[in-house]
């Protein structure tokens, strides 16, 4: 069944921005880029790996595409999973600015919200999406994310984009499986439930 799921790196405070590196994004003076990187080990890793062997193609912001895009082809090493698939799966590309996309077997998606649903028609299985804040603000705020895989890493950083803002829809979430890791990160993937439901530990007046 076709889906688009989401994998996200978070702090405990939900901050997603630049995990793995200063140049990632220092948008709004951040100065934490590569938060992750003390926190990354073997369970992480495997869980990644996963994740990829799972993917039909791929649906990227601008700036994590042009990120991917700078560093996993020169990854070659065919027995790499996630080089092998993001270097040769389809890559979507949400931008309105880009007008060229060189890395293989990518294309450009102007308007993501009108094109998600015969773009997800294409693929059997997970059109994954990895990163990408500002696309995910917007497949968050249309609830279009099917599956959302949470990485979550205990460190709090106080500032930064994050996934959930002001402008998310209102919805349940049914766990689907957790795992630790041995730097402590919580790995949590949850799929869509309906509505929010409400109840009270009040006493009667």
């Amino acid at each position: 069944m076709p889906k688009l799921t989401m994998t996200t790196f978070l702090t405990l405070d939900g901050v997603m921005q630049a995990p793995g590196g200063p140049p990632e994004d220092p948008s709004f003076g951040f100065t934490f880029g590569g938060w992750l990187v003390p926190f990354a080990d073997a369970d992480m890793g495997q869980f990644m790996v996963e994740v990829f062997e799972r993917a039909d193609a791929f649906l990227l912001g601008r700036s994590t595409y042009q990120i991917f895009a700078n560093h996993w082809p020169r990854i070659t090493d065919a027995s790499n999973p996630i080089a092998t698939k993001l270097n040769a799966l389809p890559k979507h590309v949400a931008s309105k600015t880009l007008t060229n996309v060189e890395w293989n077997n990518s294309s450009l998606v102007g308007d993501v919200v009108s094109e998600l649903a015969s773009l997800r028609e294409r693929y059997p299985g997970e059109l994954q999406v990895h990163g990408s804040a500002g696309l995910a603000q917007t497949l968050i705020e249309h609830d279009l994310v099917d599956e959302y895989h949470l990485l979550i890493f205990p460190v709090v950083l106080g500032a930064g984009k994050r996934l959930f803002g002001s402008g998310a829809v209102p919805a349940a979430k049914k766990l689907l499986q957790t795992r630790t890791t041995s730097t402590g990160a919580i790995i949590a993937s949850y799929a869509r439930a309906g509505k929010p439901t409400v109840g009270s530990f009040m006493l009667d007046q």
